[in-house]
């Protein structure tokens, strides 16, 4: 019998099973917003402890965002069949920077998914414009435009919402001078009684609980919370500069009874009975007895030692094991499902080498199909486990807190069998660098429009770790190869597996250069220090790659003379025809004066001096025609060090042909 079933083995023997605990109840508080526990989806993004759940910008735009607590709640007891009753406190804004640019509102929403995430416009950033029936969910809506498809009454409304956004009751804002666009700070409180079947929702601009509720509905709820739900809130624009914040959150469940420790007797003796014959019995017999009495009193002890000896041996090793497994596990942040080491090897058909779909430092990339539930995951293998531990907590840890629409979705993670793995959501189009440079000539090209909102979209998720996390993220190894392409060509940056997680007001320095040549700024190379301005460098070689269809460093036909996109760009911008490093094969399908922009975006984010480089932030905004573009030099400015480095000290060509440092 292994040991483990040993140990389960005597614990039956000696113990009852315990009955199934009751439901429990929940509350968890949140003064200031950090990125642990919830999930940010959409347009939603933290800045400074609040949640905006919609995009800030001056000129209308039509966005949608979703806010959720990672972890579900029960609202139903089945032991006791009870329903529980709950209370929820929030402080929310809704800002317009344009009065008469107003709508659509926001929600607070209880939903069976934890993906809930609508269309902009009068969705509310709940329900699918095309699937209307689709989401599930119980919401109060915060209504700030009047939209008759909806029946809604006015532009300044509070109203109940079960599975779809006609509202079942509704209450006009103003009745307690609540002006939902005011900009001011207003409080919510959402209150449920089960016992009454009463919901309840009262408004303030103070922090003092109004004596009656601006909206009361008697309606029973049981029906609706018979399973764990996710709460959350959800807001949308459509052509509008109304911004939707949220500032702090409480939120509980009561009404169950308290769990109480159960005791149970032992069914186990503590004596033994011995049972003396009164039948004589011969002499032989009786030294036969008693000779095999010795034998069993030295063997059995001696049995139970050796079993309790091995057993001791292999529960001391699976305690190490379990301990080292524990204590990776404790650096991981709570968030993406952890896999089972048996999931993933079925899925990748035992990491066949018909599954590579891409290879790196960190080790092969497999595709997994999982079968049971239909989905297709991206498997990131390290090639040595201990070597790549730090590499592996270092990308889990940093991409499990983010969420941006422009960054390659973490579905979960394994830690087993000495392995380090990785599950990322499927990119069909692959990496950036595949498409740009295909082996095959006929390979997939890339269009002026798809490159433009490749380049607006790494800036966005730029701007997102820079500038909007609540600890900077610098990636560290911005390239080609790590920018991924989903179904709709819309980038998603990954590989975190060199990124620093610091707070702002810090400054990381690496004792390391890491990343790929051609990709890093000079100051990184000399110094190996990292900082927003090193991304930008290479986010501008990033860009004029996409332009122009060359890599960083590329050797001349014909020859061993090596040359840098930066410097062949600039050659040409100090000639005065930058446009002529465009892609030749778009064979000049684009607009001249975008592809100079994007040129000159290029240029200015490469530019040697990192106090010359525009933040992410601005590139962004001249991208999106919101500021103007910045002068570049005709001739590429020098940039002098204490000591000097040349290509050749520091460029070698790795197993796959790129030239990394």
């Amino acid at each position: 019998m292994l040991p483990r079933n040993l140990l389960v083995f005597l614990l039956l023997f000696s113990f009852k099973f315990p009955s199934l605990a009751s439901a429990e109840n929940a509350t968890f508080d949140f003064q200031s917003f950090t990125v642990r526990n919830l999930t940010l989806l959409g347009d939603s993004h933290l800045k400074n402890g609040v949640v905006g759940l919609t995009r800030e910008l001056g000129v209308p735009s039509s966005s949608s965002g979703s806010l959720i607590y990672n972890n579900p709640i029960h609202f139903f007891d089945q032991e006791s069949n009870t329903t529980a009753s709950f209370t929820t406190k929030f402080s929310f804004s809704i800002n317009n920077v344009n009065p008469s640019s107003f709508g659509d509102g926001l929600t607070f929403f209880l939903s069976p998914d934890n993906q809930t995430l609508g269309s902009p416009g009068g969705y509310l950033g709940l329900v699918n414009s095309s699937q209307s029936t689709k989401n599930k969910f119980l919401a109060i809506e915060f209504d700030t435009k009047l939209d008759t498809q909806f029946n809604d009454p006015n532009q300044n409304h509070v109203g109940l919402d079960i599975n779809k956004l006609n509202s079942i009751k509704t209450a006009d804002a103003m009745l307690q001078d609540i002006d939902l666009k005011s900009g001011n700070l207003i409080t919510a409180w959402i209150d449920y009684k089960n016992d009454l079947r009463a919901l309840n929702v009262f408004l303030s601009y103070s922090t003092l609980k109004p004596p009656t509720p601006l909206l009361s509905v008697d309606i029973d709820l049981a029906g609706y919370l018979k399973e764990d739900m996710f709460v959350g809130f959800s807001a949308s624009t459509e052509g509008s500069t109304e911004v939707h914040s949220i500032v702090n959150w409480s939120f509980k469940t009561f009404g169950f009874r308290p769990v109480r420790p159960r005791s149970h007797p032992h069914n186990v003796s503590d004596s033994s009975v011995t049972i003396i014959s009164d039948v004589p019995v011969s002499n032989s017999t009786n030294k036969h007895h008693k000779r095999l009495g010795l034998g069993l009193g030295i063997a059995g002890p001696a049995f139970v030692f050796v079993v309790l000896a091995v057993f001791g041996y292999v529960s001391v090793k699976k305690w190490k094991d379990m301990r080292t497994e524990k204590c990776l596990k404790a650096e991981i942040l709570t968030g993406p499902r952890e896999f089972s080491y048996k999931q993933i090897y079925a899925a990748t058909r035992g990491f066949h080498s018909s599954r590579i779909i891409g290879r790196g430092a960190f080790g092969n990339v497999y595709k997994a199909i999982f079968v049971s539930s239909g989905t297709i995951g991206a498997v990131k293998r390290s090639k040595h486990s201990h070597e790549g531990k730090s590499e592996f907590l270092a990308e889990l840890s940093i991409i499990a807190c983010l969420r941006h629409k422009n960054l390659v979705p973490l579905q979960g993670w394994c830690a087993e069998k000495g392995e380090l793995l990785l599950v990322y959501e499927f990119m069909p189009n692959g990496s950036l660098d595949k498409v740009l440079h295909p082996e095959a000539e006929n390979g997939l090209l890339l269009t002026w429009p798809h490159r433009q909102h490749i380049a607006v979209g790494l800036s966005s998720v730029l701007a997102y770790l820079h500038q909007e996390c609540e600890q900077q993220v610098i990636h560290r190894d911005i390239k080609t190869s790590n920018i991924m392409l989903d179904g709709n060509f819309n980038p998603r940056l990954g590989d975190f597996g060199l990124a620093r997680l610091m707070d702002h007001d810090k400054s990381p320095v690496s004792t390391l250069t890491a990343g790929t040549m051609g990709y890093l700024a000079p100051e990184y190379l000399q110094y190996g220090k990292a900082t927003e301005k090193t991304d930008v460098f290479s986010y501008g070689v990033v860009i004029l790659e996409v332009a122009c269809g060359k890599r960083p460093i590329e050797r001349e036909p014909n020859s061993q003379k090596m040359v840098n996109l930066v410097d062949w760009v600039w050659k040409l911008h100090g000639e005065g025809r930058i446009t002529a490093a465009a892609d030749k094969r778009l064979n000049g399908d684009f607009k001249e004066e975008e592809m100079r922009k994007l040129l000159l975006i290029g240029l200015s984010c490469a530019h040697p001096d990192s106090a010359q480089r525009p933040s992410i932030r601005r590139v962004l905004q001249i991208l999106n025609n919101e500021a103007e573009p910045i002068a570049v030099p005709r001739m590429k400015p020098s940039l002098s060090f204490s000591c000097s480095l040349t290509v050749e000290d520091i460029v070698s060509d790795d197993e796959e042909g790129k030239t990394t440092a």
